[in-house]
């Protein structure tokens, strides 16, 4: 970090861009429960459940909140026309550096090719974006094509579904309150619902049922 000073209350922006160089980063929710970011997981390969994850991905593909790119440069290397699109522009940085293609974008803002994906793809909890998931999942309707999916990595069975508020957390400061939620496998049927969505499938991603899971959601025609 270069004896460098991270300041109290940066942007979500400010603070991901900390973590992504390389700053310990915690996750903390209104729940009171907190955890590590995952950046080194992020920055790495794609493993196991991350394969298993993005087999359910079809045709043109929309990597939502692709952080540091891991999954849209191996769905580019699969042969997938695939795209990331982030806030930060340190992630897209990172993704386009992989070589990648990748976009600075809000998910709820002006999006390339909208209307037209096969698929969107929420990994990594991404699905709590604007804490809101049927809000979310909504505006992911809108960016498929008639008879696109979304694949939206969920929490595990028993988890519970939860929205609220969140900060990161640095070293030497943190950033304002986000929203955040979670949604857990047993929610994802009304909340697709809710979204104009239909659950077509779910998986789990690891051998474990406390793993990873996700679920297919089918726009209709």
């Amino acid at each position: 970090m270069g004896g460098e000073v991270v300041t109290a209350d940066l942007s979500f922006t400010e603070a991901f861009t900390w973590a992504l160089r390389g700053a310990t980063t915690r996750v903390a929710h209104s729940t009171g429960e907190s955890a590590v970011l995952p950046v080194e997981s992020w920055t790495g390969h794609a493993d196991a459940a991350d394969h298993a994850l993005l087999d359910l991905c079809e045709g043109d593909t929309l990597d939502i909140g692709c952080g540091p790119g891991r999954l849209t440069h191996e769905l580019t290397r699969r042969g997938h026309l695939a795209l990331g699109v982030d806030v930060v522009e340190e992630a897209v940085h990172l993704t386009r550096r992989r070589g990648a293609p990748a976009v600075v974008a809000d998910v709820f803002d002006a999006v390339p090719e909208e209307g037209r994906w096969g698929t969107a793809l929420l990994a990594d909890g991404n699905v709590g974006i604007s804490g809101d998931p049927a809000h979310l999942l909504r505006r992911v309707r809108e960016l498929l094509r008639p008879g696109g999916r979304a694949v939206v990595e969920v929490s595990r069975p028993g988890a519970g579904s939860s929205a609220g508020w969140s900060r990161l957390e640095l070293p030497h400061g943190r950033s304002r309150p986000f929203r955040w939620a979670f949604l857990a496998v047993d929610d994802v049927a009304a909340v697709a619902v809710a979204a104009g969505l239909l659950v077509a499938s779910v998986h789990r991603l690891t051998p474990h049922d406390d793993g990873r899971w996700a679920a297919v959601l089918d726009r209709p025609r």
